[in-house]
């Protein structure tokens, strides 16, 4: 399987190679077709070959999409071993069977461990090498749609944080447990130790292998806190309010380590995938001025991140600014449902300003 990355990763860079020539010299990509003659006879499986070369497609694509929207998107980039990490195989019963054992063309049958049962059709399978070495069947399963599950649980609105991972509007708190913090010492120690090995060395590589191995830990123990976190929240709630979070930028600007750390992207993806099955549903909200306006009267009041209490000199509100926040998040998501005199007045707004054009367009009739 090794063998076949490295074959992948011969054929990813020399179709690139060739997609940059065609490229400059007419100024139009190679077809699909064009591209799937390079892997011929490659010494891969034909439909992994195939999708190899999907791949490559599907990625100038995005990039041509994002350049005619004025995104910014990096064109695809010669690979290393290292970047080619998996072997997709597209159909079940032609590159692949699943019995006691998993058999795939041409490796013959693999003994797996199956953390859990297989439940529905299976459509596609990948092979997959992380960076410790450790290798994973991936399966894509085709399931009957299941009727959703009745929540009746409270709304809530959540605010994310880095002091406190996220409080709820109804005062809850969850703590950050900053996995990358517990093992940072011993991280540091292990990636001075690899930094000094000599380049291509044998013991260079097990160096690499330790750094993989405890990054790979503390990985898993941020999933699994995020997982446990996620479901209890979708199944106790009918309703959670998020932020539109920009988190890549705002890791960029300050507090880097720590965001990424946090994982509040994984979290809000968990959320909102789970939230279906659960009968719950997520609503994400504009983030401006959530920490700084006040939940009671809506006045702006200014504080900076070292302010960690909202203090509000117009109505005189006194609370935690996370937990402030959080309450404009369910607000914003939930109109006239927030628990909030000033939501209901924003309604009653809104129904007079209906019933006012209403009026006008009466009188615009004869």
């Amino acid at each position: 399987m090794c063998r076949h990355l490295w074959i992948s990763k011969e054929l990813w860079n020399e179709m690139l190679a060739f997609t940059k020539e065609i490229y400059n010299n007419y100024e139009k990509f190679p077809t699909k077709r064009t591209l799937r003659e390079l892997v011929k006879d490659s010494g891969l499986f034909s439909q992994v070959g195939q999708e190899l070369v999907d791949r490559l497609v599907d990625a100038l694509h995005r990039k041509i999409s994002m350049k005619k929207k004025g995104e910014k998107g990096g064109f695809p980039r010669f690979k290393s071993l290292d970047r080619m990490k998996s072997l997709q195989y597209p159909q079940y019963e032609t590159g692949f069977w699943l019995d006691k054992k998993l058999k795939v063309t041409p490796f013959g049958e693999i003994a797996i461990k199956r953390h859990r049962d297989i439940k529905g059709r299976i459509k596609t399978l990948t092979l997959k090498r992380e960076s410790p070495g450790k290798w994973f069947a991936i399966f894509c399963v085709e399931t009957p749609k299941e009727a959703p599950k009745e929540n009746k649980g409270e709304a809530v609105g959540i605010d994310l944080g880095l002091k406190t991972f996220a409080t709820l509007s109804n005062s809850l708190k969850i703590d950050n447990p900053r996995h990358l913090m517990q093992h940072e010492e011993e991280l540091a120690f292990i990636q001075r130790k690899f930094s000094r090995k000599k380049k291509g060395s044998i013991s260079r590589k097990k160096a690499r292998l330790n750094v993989a191995r405890l990054h790979e830990k503390i990985a898993n123990t941020r999933a699994d806190f995020l997982h446990k976190t996620s479901t209890q929240l979708v199944n106790d709630y009918s309703i959670i309010a998020l932020e539109k979070l920009a988190s890549q930028e705002m890791a960029e600007q300050r507090y880097g380590k720590q965001i990424n750390d946090a994982g509040w992207n994984m979290f809000a993806n968990m959320l909102a995938y789970k939230a279906e099955g659960a009968g719950c549903r997520v609503v994400f909200v504009d983030s401006e001025n959530t920490t700084q306006e006040c939940s009671n009267c809506h006045q702006i009041v200014q504080k900076d991140l070292t302010e960690r209490m909202h203090n509000c000199p117009f109505c005189g509100l006194s609370m935690d600014r996370d937990l402030n926040a959080a309450r404009n998040i369910l607000m914003r998501a939930t109109p006239g449902q927030g628990g909030s005199n000033a939501c209901n007045s924003l309604q009653k707004e809104r129904d007079v300003a209906e019933a006012t054009s209403m009026k006008q367009e009466a009188h615009t009739y004869p």
